[in-house]
């Protein structure tokens, strides 16, 4: 959690075109929209940033006097049923009721060159990109900052370990050093054959399917499922914080936790 002192406020309209600005989110095709996804406040003093808009995000933002929330996962997407009930209609109640705005950017948060996720990720990891791959260009393609290699899979699987904070599902065959690595934060195990056919020795995301385990296996290129939630928790703060300092308004990052 990290708070910066305010001393002004801005209009949404104004907080909107700060992130708009920055993430360009009309260069994306993606699986929900992007932008200001629940009116609320015309004024903001208090932004809450978090990864998901739950409703444990969305009762913490409320206790801490939030305006408005940021998020990487918003409450629409592509092929919902549009029916506002249940968990929807509980998430919608609590942010109506406190007039707090929600924005939320998917693709666009992913795909920053600086304040992304996939750059926020590599950041926290010591690795340096070198180009870009996978559609969209949302995959990352680099290596060790420091310039050296891990010298085995499981080297690098401990070091993520250590970084994120959280157990690293590993698949591979007995490689040498690794020094050309991929990565894409939270589901993006389709991306694993772009990594491949990129060059990467070892390819680092959120979460696994039944194929990426085969084609690690035959490949020879190593498969390190490090947690949706746990690989994107980074870029969100990074916008959010950057944006508030930039308008001097009041940021808290909060962290609700997911296994996933």
């Amino acid at each position: 959690m990290s708070l910066s002192d305010p001393s002004t406020a801005v209009s949404r309209e104004m907080l909107l075109s700060a992130f708009e600005t920055l993430l360009q989110p009309e260069r994306f095709k993606d699986y929900g929209p992007n932008g200001l996804q629940v009116e609320g406040a015309a004024t903001v003093r208090k932004l809450i940033s978090g990864v998901t808009a739950s409703r444990a995000l969305i009762e913490a933002a409320i206790a801490a006097g939030a305006d408005a929330i940021l998020v990487h996962h918003g409450l629409f997407w592509r092929g919902q049923e549009g029916c506002v009930t249940g968990w929807m209609k509980q998430r919608l109640a609590l942010l109506l009721a406190s007039d707090i705005n929600l924005y939320a950017y998917h693709l666009p948060l992913d795909a920053h060159p600086d304040l992304g996720n996939n750059a926020q990720l590599g950041h926290k990891l010591g690795l340096s990109a070198s180009k870009r791959f996978g559609e969209q260009d949302l995959g990352f393609l680099g290596a060790p900052a420091h310039g050296g290699q891990f010298e085995h899979p499981q080297a690098l699987a401990w070091h993520i370990e250590r970084a994120l904070g959280r157990s690293v599902t590993l698949v591979s065959t007995d490689q040498g050093p690794i020094n050309r690595i991929a990565w894409c934060s939270g589901g993006a195990q389709g991306y694993f054959e772009a990594a491949i056919a990129a060059g990467a020795q070892a390819f680092i995301t959120g979460e696994i399917s039944e194929p990426q385990a085969h084609y690690a296996r035959e490949c020879g290129v190593a498969y390190l499922a490090c947690g949706h939630h746990a690989t994107e928790r980074y870029g969100v703060a990074a916008l959010a914080a950057h944006v508030a300092a930039q308008l001097n308004l009041a940021h808290v990052f909060i962290d609700i936790d997911n296994p996933a």
